[in-house]
């Protein structure tokens, strides 16, 4: 079953590679969807995908996909009605 979440994350997460190292795991996991820089120093990220893998991406997202990154918090909210995305990108 599909499902989708956001996903802010808090933590040392800008200018290390984290959108880009996000991208990878979602791209090798097959989750669609977004990443961006936010304004307050943290990182939003809209994920879709099946339920287990979408999971999987979620735990690789908390033990931070780039080493030189640190994740320190994350707020997880699922979505309903969100459009279907056909890749993952980075954006902002």
């Amino acid at each position: 079953m599909q499902k989708a979440v956001q996903l802010d994350v808090f933590g040392r997460v800008q200018g290390v590679g984290f959108r880009w190292m996000t991208k990878l795991v979602a791209d090798r996991l097959g989750i669609t969807g977004t990443v961006a820089n936010q304004p307050d120093g943290s990182v939003k990220i809209i994920a879709m995908g099946p339920d287990a893998i979408l999971e999987q991406f979620i735990g690789a997202v908390k033990a931070s996909p780039t080493p030189s990154g640190r994740v320190d918090r994350v707020i997880q909210t699922p979505l309903k009605d969100v459009s279907a995305c056909h890749k993952f990108s980075v954006v902002g």
